[in-house]
């Protein structure tokens, strides 16, 4: 019977072990000493510990513990049994991995103490050490996964600044090298799988793939392929959409590597339109850029609305310097407060840069217009393809153009023009439901949900459902940041120029 139930107790323990690794096994060993159990490390430390018995953890259990193990640390002892007042303390050296230093067991039971506990705790010294070797080697590869996570992250990042000698640079460490040109995509993953699909991507692309988690979104997979000969639907995504279930896949056009931030914009729209697919996959479908078509007297506009910002010298050396605060508005107009998490900074901090932006530009970054402004005129910046003529001879002072002359030339009145096309004709006059209504509103109220539904007397939730809706019809996100409300903005006042009227919100400044 004696052999019998410590048996069934080894066996217990190894079932433990494996089920819920060296915490659960602690928490029954305390549970049987009725007192508190735990590991540490050779100076004292505590790593982890338990009581079942509220009196056990209320009793100075862990400072009882930390004192033993050093003394079995200074004797160079592997087992160590000392009486401490009313309390008895055990203490196992466990086996560990050759490179890592393995802890001490320690279980603290007051006397008398529990039929067999110490055979008990030496029967647990080898779970738990076979527990704390698995466990340190999945420590050490998660750190590694966090390491290449962020070196992905990091790379990913300076793509979508345009800083790409130092990409290459970086992704140099990391495999595989950055293909040029690209499709990217962005695959929204079901609850928790992120790391599977992951790992799904890297097979289906055969390793040639870029796979980053995104730092924004924590269901959110950017995937950086080499183009191809294949559609803009590609082959990866529909093959990700149909291996995967309830994963959705936005796919951008072939771009230059240099573009990579215009092709993550791309396929984050293009996911927006993929969520009311039934195949769950969608490429990008809209007018171009509208950077790419104010030409080279729009790029003296930007150069001057921005002029403020990239001028700006800190006073100390710990303030932001220009580059820093341009990459702050460049990641806060795309993610709005996400980019605390896409910057690594506090909200305090992002606050506090915005505020310094909005002084330096004399611009209400509260305002759909002034943040389309800074939006076109950042992606003009990182468009290197635009020519940027100097001035005339003699005419040092000539003004740049105001956003409203770039508004008003042909090339941009087209593409406004083929910006909300999807629409149709606008409806009849005060129709509320009039997709043309329900986002000039929507725009006029500083795209808030509450504000848009007052002013048309409707709900929130039918708000959204519109926007829902008119997210497939123009194939571009709406509600969910990158958002395509500058391009909206800018389209409805370019319309509104060429057609003589006044718009009914405001415009910038500049």
């Amino acid at each position: 019977m004696h052999a019998r139930s410590r048996a069934d107790d080894v066996i217990r323990m190894h079932g433990l072990a494996r089920a819920g690794g060296s915490r659960e096994l602690l928490r029954w060993v305390s549970g049987r000493a009725v007192g508190w159990a735990g590991l540490l490390r050779g100076d004292g430390t505590v790593l982890y510990g338990v009581a079942r018995d509220p009196d056990a953890a209320s009793a100075g259990s862990a400072a009882v513990a930390a004192k033993g193990v050093r003394e079995l640390t200074a004797l160079g002892a592997r087992s160590l049994a000392l009486d401490r007042g009313p309390h008895t303390a055990l203490m196992f050296a466990l086996d560990g991995p050759p490179d890592s230093a393995a802890p001490v067991l320690a279980v603290i039971a007051r006397r008398p103490l529990p039929d067999r506990l110490a055979v008990l705790v030496s029967d647990a010294a080898l779970p738990l050490s076979m527990c704390w070797a698995a466990e340190t080697v999945e420590r050490k590869r998660r750190r590694v996964d966090l390491a290449e996570s962020r070196g992905r992250e990091a790379v990913l990042h300076l793509l979508m600044t345009g800083q790409l000698s130092i990409a290459h640079q970086v992704a140099g460490a990391l495999k595989p090298a950055l293909p040029d040109p690209v499709r990217v995509c962005v695959v929204e993953c079901p609850g928790d799988s992120r790391d599977e699909v992951a790992r799904i991507c890297t097979d289906l692309s055969g390793g040639r793939s870029w796979i980053v988690r995104c730092p924004v979104y924590a269901r959110h997979l950017i995937l950086i392929a080499p183009a191809g000969p294949e559609p803009a639907d590609g082959r990866l995504g529909p093959e990700v959409a149909a291996v995967v279930d309830d994963c959705v896949v936005g796919i951008s056009e072939d771009v230059s590597l240099s573009d990579t931030a215009t092709a993550y914009r791309q396929a984050f729209h293009a996911l927006a339109v993929a969520r009311g697919l039934p195949n769950r996959h969608a490429g990008f479908g809209s007018a171009p850029e509208p950077a790419l078509v104010v030409g080279a007297e729009g790029a003296r506009w930007a150069d001057a609305l921005l002029a403020p910002l990239l001028c700006h010298r800190p006073r100390r050396g710990q303030d932001p310097g220009s580059q820093e605060l341009a990459s702050t508005l460049a990641s806060w107009l795309a993610f709005s407060s996400h980019a605390t998490a896409h910057l690594k900074i506090h909200r305090n901090t992002l606050a506090a840069r915005l505020r310094l932006i909005s002084e330096l530009l004399g611009l209400d970054l509260c305002r759909v217009a002034d943040q389309a402004a800074l939006d076109l005129a950042l992606a003009v910046r990182a468009t290197p393809t635009l020519p940027r003529p100097g001035r005339p001879a003699g005419d040092k002072g000539a003004a740049a153009p105001s956003l409203d002359e770039i508004l008003r030339t042909p090339a941009v009145h087209a593409w406004a023009a083929q910006q909300l096309r999807p629409l149709g004709a606008p409806g009849a006059a005060g129709r509320t439901a009039d997709p043309y209504t329900t986002l000039r509103t929507w725009l006029e109220c500083e795209a808030q949900l509450g504000a848009t539904a007052e002013a048309l007397s409707i709900s929130v939730p039918a708000v959204r459902k519109r926007l829902t809706r008119l997210e497939t019809v123009l194939r571009r996100s709406l509600l969910r940041t990158p958002s395509a409300r500058y391009d909206l903005w800018l389209a409805f006042r370019a319309l509104e120029l060429a057609g003589g009227g006044q718009p009914d919100g405001g415009h910038p400044r500049p």
